[in-house]
């Protein structure tokens, strides 16, 4: 029987060094398998004897140190041992969990995280689109990254957790990831959700995340101005399969819709009103939010070339493949087009809420609805609105506003005022 090799020792992060005080250290060691813990202690840089792992000399401070040590010494023994008593294998984070308290009482961030995956799965399909489930699976993986990097742990206990834990990941995710505050907002919310869960749950006495905010600080959103739609909608193109995807791309253009939501679009979405007009009448994929958009005469006429082609699942449009898919075609449409830059398919989407709508003076509010979102400042987000909008808005206010007020032809007599000496 191989003999088993359990070593725990000390050391200090010397970087972290604040007021000449460093943060003291843990690692379990055991066959191969490392684990490090932080002591919530803390020694004068200058006290500590890296070579034997403890404070040096006989002073007050170092006995105290050095006293702590042993105990926590001893305790993770003792776990050690239990654990050996119990299971055939034994890790050095298993035991370091268990002197953490991590043991089966114990909830954990990552674990709760996969349970909340495996539950929004189930749901997909329902209420929950797959691109959702997606981007859930990728911010776990960001954030076991960060416990891998700053913690060298697989997982951590939502007690462990406090406001520097956050602040550290934040920076990770900057710094390290690379990632703007648009990104990091958005993982720091699935973060949050975690630690939410765990204060509802009663699993800790308050939620140390509450109140956390990253700026978020977003970029332009592109879109095609009207000469740039125009000449997509009028360049030939090479072959049947790019025109389709063109095709797709104006008429989202002039709808509104994301590609999950043109994707699943069928005929059964198009209704006829009593007065002969067409609407698409349906629920975005992504948020569920019911939404209500005219068919527009291009579009319109887009429904009519495709609408006999009797596709399985009664489906609008012959798309094939992934969104990213459906872009690199989009790269051939505007190389043919003249364009100077490669639109993708959720651009369409951002020329409908400017180009198309707000330009042409339909009210945000209006606008906000056809898209689906649930809130306005979604809207805003999205939707630029673009400086001919704003000439045509203000030379309407111009105009307006000399029909109602009238400066004096004549100018006015500025009376003169005699100043007098004050006597004191």
């Amino acid at each position: 029987m191989q003999r088993s090799t359990f070593k725990v020792l000390f050391y200090v992060k010397r970087q972290s060094e604040k007021h000449g005080q460093v943060p003291v250290m843990g690692r379990i060691t055991i066959n191969g398998t490392m684990s490090q813990f932080s002591c919530k202690l803390s020694v004068r840089a200058s006290l500590w004897d890296a070579k034997a792992n403890k404070a040096s000399g006989k002073s007050l401070e170092a006995q105290r140190i050095n006293e702590k040590l042993e105990n926590i010494k001893t305790n993770i023994g003792k776990q050690y041992q239990r654990l050996c008593d119990r299971d055939s294998y034994v890790s050095a984070e298993r035991v370091r969990n268990a002197f953490l308290g991590m043991g089966d009482d114990c909830h954990l961030l990552l674990q709760t995280f996969d349970e909340y995956l495996a539950g929004f799965l189930k749901r997909v399909g329902k209420d929950r689109a797959y691109s959702s489930y997606k981007d859930y699976c990728k911010r776990r993986r960001r954030l076991a990254s960060f416990l891998e990097y700053e913690y060298h742990v697989r997982d951590i206990a939502f007690k462990e957790l406090k406001r520097d834990f956050i602040e550290k990941f934040v920076v990770y995710l900057s710094s390290v990831q690379g990632m703007r505050s648009g990104t990091i907002h958005s993982t720091i919310k699935k973060l949050k959700l975690m630690t939410y869960t765990a204060y509802k749950n009663g699993w800790i006495a308050s939620d140390p995340f509450a109140g956390f905010y990253v700026k978020v600080e977003y970029s332009e959103r592109r879109y095609l101005s009207a000469s740039e739609l125009q000449a997509v909608m009028d360049v030939k193109l090479p072959n049947y399969r790019t025109g389709i995807n063109r095709d797709v791309f104006v008429f989202c253009a002039f709808t509104g819709l994301s590609h999950a939501d043109v994707v699943k679009l069928t005929h059964a979405d198009i209704h006829t009103d009593d007065n002969g007009e067409r609407w698409i009448i349906d629920k975005r994929q992504k948020t569920g939010m019911q939404f209500r958009v005219k068919l527009l005469p291009v579009a319109e006429m887009l429904y009519e070339r495709y609408k006999d082609m009797h596709l399985a699942g009664d489906k609008v449009f012959p798309l094939k493949g992934t969104h990213k898919t459906l872009n690199m075609s989009l790269r051939q449409v505007a190389r043919h087009a003249g364009l100077s830059f490669n639109p993708t398919i959720h651009m369409a989407r951002h020329t409908f809420a400017t180009t198309v709508t707000l330009t042409q003076g339909v009210p945000l509010e209006t606008v906000s609805k056809m898209l689906g979102h649930k809130h306005i400042t979604t809207t805003q987000i999205y939707a630029k609105i673009t400086n001919d909008k704003i000439r045509q808005d203000m030379a309407a206010l111009s105009e307006k506003l000399d029909r109602v007020f009238k400066v004096a032809q004549e100018p006015g007599i500025i009376p003169k005022y005699r100043i007098y000496p004050i006597s004191l």
